[in-house]
């Protein structure tokens, strides 16, 4: 386990979909040229926060992931522009099924919130990734199909449902106006394809059932 942290900003767009709703074609999104081959991801993921919900009140998650090219330790801060992540690599003595965040993660959160924290929920998730690219091969943005299993460890509740995710890469337009339109694109993608706006902002919200 490092004390260093990776960060970036998360901008994106999550879809409710049915379990046999069809993929969008998105080499129709404007600005881009090629859709990757598909890749698959088997995600586990556990979340934890304090008794009295202090991650939460101030807009924060907190979770042990594995699987996928970010494994790790994060914590996602919800913020108008988007998401601000952190991520520390998974040390060799990490507990899968009672995570204890190390110091360097708790540091990182002693403005609002101090140990113990404990695991809320359980999400594990069926990923297939694309990679959405412009003519020179600059990442426009990464689109996934998900299928999610989640437990809410509390209350002992189990759902399943599909989600797509559409996220902004580096290579996607750099202004608020061309972003909008981007996603107005996509938005219409997925509506001719069957899909609507995430009625949840997160998949620890739809699992906790908020």
């Amino acid at each position: 386990m490092t004390a260093d942290a990776e960060h970036s900003l998360e901008i994106e767009r999550k879809y409710d979909v049915d379990d046999t709703t069809p993929l969008p074609d998105w080499s129709a999104l404007p600005g881009v040229a090629a859709v990757d081959a598909a890749e698959a991801r088997a995600l586990d993921a556990r979340y934890l926060d304090t008794a009295d919900g202090a991650l939460a009140a101030s807009l924060t998650a907190l979770r042990r992931r594995t699987g996928g090219p970010d494994e790790g330790w994060h914590i996602k801060r919800s913020t108008p522009e988007g998401k601000h992540e952190s991520r520390w690599a998974l040390g060799a003595a990490d507990d899968d099924e009672a995570p204890v965040p190390p110091d360097a993660v708790v540091a990182a959160l002693a403005h609002v919130a101090a140990p113990p924290f404990d695991v809320l929920a359980r999400i594990r998730n069926a990923r297939t990734a694309y990679a959405l690219r412009d003519a020179a091969g600059g990442l426009v943005a990464e689109f996934v199909d998900d299928r999610v299993t989640a437990t809410d460890v509390r209350r002992g509740v189990e759902t399943s449902w599909r989600e797509w995710e559409l996220e902004l890469g580096p290579a996607a337009p750099a202004d608020d106006a061309s972003r909008a339109a981007l996603f107005a694109a996509a938005d219409e993608l997925v509506a001719s394809a069957g899909g609507r706006p995430a009625a949840s902002g997160s998949k620890l919200a739809r699992a906790l059932g908020r």
